[in-house]
């Protein structure tokens, strides 16, 4: 037991990582996206017109941008970037330690694959899964084809599915613990490699392809312009992972900062009263029609992002599909819709 167990807190001979690295690098990963969700939100809010877009496309910027750093790390240190932080490395299957640095190419790509899509298809079933329930919320039924009860029927079954899941890892982490795997987490299992710590020889194969990655630029038309490309998309990831690396604090703070229980207080401490309507608004403070259809509204409801009063019908429609306010642009949810009791009512 005592042997099994020796690598939880010790730097062993054989190069296996404890449980605390393995568990730091994934989280690192984890603080990294909510946080620059945050920032790319507050961008978007303060000029909608020109940085809507960043926040209605952000997971797929977001998967462009995972993409390339890691396909980065992969290639040139085996190692996704997280795990390169915390100075481990990918090893291809077998149980022996290894030798040389290096990644063979169906690892490659299914590390990839694995790194970058497993979570943002995760994302987005969630996100789906979150507009569902607001659905649900507002009592909206809607006629639905065949296909779409198949649709909802598997979002339901989502998160049955997300339990299992957080069970096997789990699992999978205790049996790493005890030295029974080599790995504490499925989606490696699935890569069919390993985590390994790096030695001093790994750093100078490191340092040895850098210096030789421009051998290439000496060849024909072909090789050139692959190199040419492969140096631009090195250029963006080692930016990347360079403002990454030196930002991991900020981005935490970030995320602390921005946390339900900070801003409580915050807003205790900085609240001011509500601004009256710009100018060229008060001629229509008192119109009853609705933005949207331009008819009298019906079942008035308000985006609690902008304060402008909308049918429900309309509003809720236009924000499930633009996820904005279809006045100002600012981003809006539809858990931003509030609606309004009137005495007539």
């Amino acid at each position: 037991m005592a042997e099994a167990g020796a690598h939880l807190t010790s730097t062993a001979v054989n190069e296996q990582p404890s449980i605390f690295e393995v568990l730091a690098q994934e989280s690192l990963m984890e603080a990294v996206r909510p946080a620059l969700k945050h920032a790319v939100k507050i961008l978007a809010e303060s000029n909608p017109s020109r940085f809507g877009f960043l926040w209605r496309s952000f997971d797929e910027l977001y998967l462009l941008l995972d993409v390339l750093l890691q396909n980065h790390f992969l290639s040139n240190c085996s190692a996704s970037f997280s795990e390169n932080f915390y100075g481990l490395k990918r090893v291809s299957g077998g149980r022996g330690l290894p030798v040389r640095l290096g990644l063979h190419r169906k690892s490659h790509w299914r590390s990839l694959l694995l790194l970058c899509f497993v979570p943002y298809l995760r994302a987005k079933l969630e996100a789906t899964l979150a507009r569902q329930r607001d659905e649900e919320d507002f009592s909206i039924r809607l006629a639905q084809s065949r296909s779409q009860r198949l649709y909802r029927a598997a979002v339901a079954a989502y998160p049955y599915v997300s339990s299992a899941w957080q069970a096997w890892i789990f699992c999978q982490q205790l049996l790493f613990v005890f030295g029974v795997t080599k790995t504490h987490n499925p989606l490696l299992w699935l890569a069919r490699v390993r985590l390994a710590r790096l030695n001093t020889q790994d750093i100078r194969d490191i340092e040895l392809k850098n210096s030789n990655a421009g051998s290439l630029a000496d060849g024909s038309f072909l090789q050139r312009s692959w190199w040419l490309m492969s140096q631009a998309a090195r250029g963006v990831a080692v930016s990347l992972s360079t403002s990454l690396s030196l930002g991991v604090f900020f981005l935490q703070f970030l995320e602390w900062w921005y946390s339900s229980d900070n801003q409580s207080t915050v807003k205790t401490l900085t609240s001011l009263p509500a601004p009256p309507p710009p100018l060229h608004l008060q001629q229509e403070a008192d119109s009853r029609n609705c933005p949207l259809c331009r008819k009298l509204r019906t079942n008035a409801t308000v985006l609690s992002t902008s304060g402008f009063v909308f049918c429900y019908r309309c509003v809720y429609t236009y924000v499930k599909s633009n996820r904005r306010c279809p006045v100002t642009g600012y981003p809006t949810e539809l858990q931003h819709l509030i609606k309004i009791y009137s005495p007539e009512s």
